[in-house]
């Protein structure tokens, strides 16, 4: 007699491990009414900064760059016509990886998608746009 297990990876989970990174408080402030996630590819290209980068590329921080991120999704969402469950979105950002400074902010894409979270209710999902 075998026994099958389902295995499946939580949201939740993927939060405890790092996988994904809860941005729900600062969403909810800019008035998000679901969870709000982003991929851990996703937080560090386009949020993660350090004082390193500081003195390299010109005074920002996380805090600042989140804001954008979700300013940015969420007008986006407003302007978009139905109800589609993904959603590409740009923003204004400094690479973190390239020699340059604030002011040479760059057009990045990211892509915003809605799925069922661990009890069934919608949650949104950050990350690049390669990122299934």
């Amino acid at each position: 007699m075998c026994c099958s297990y389902a295995s499946a990876y939580t949201r939740r989970q993927a939060i405890e491990d790092g996988v994904l990174i809860d941005v729900t408080k600062a969403a909810a402030e800019v008035g998000f009414k679901f969870p709000v996630a982003l991929t851990r590819a996703c937080y560090e290209d386009s949020v993660g900064w350090t004082q390193f980068d500081t003195n390299r590329h010109g005074y920002q921080d996380e805090a600042g760059r989140l804001w954008d991120v979700l300013n940015m999704l969420y007008f986006a969402i407003s302007s978009s016509k139905g109800d589609s469950q993904q959603l590409l979105f740009q923003f204004y950002r400094v690479n973190r990886t390239k020699r340059c400074r604030v002011n040479d902010a760059e057009i990045v894409t990211l892509k915003s998608v809605v799925t069922p979270g661990d009890l069934g209710e919608p949650v949104i999902t950050i990350m690049l746009p390669e990122e299934s």
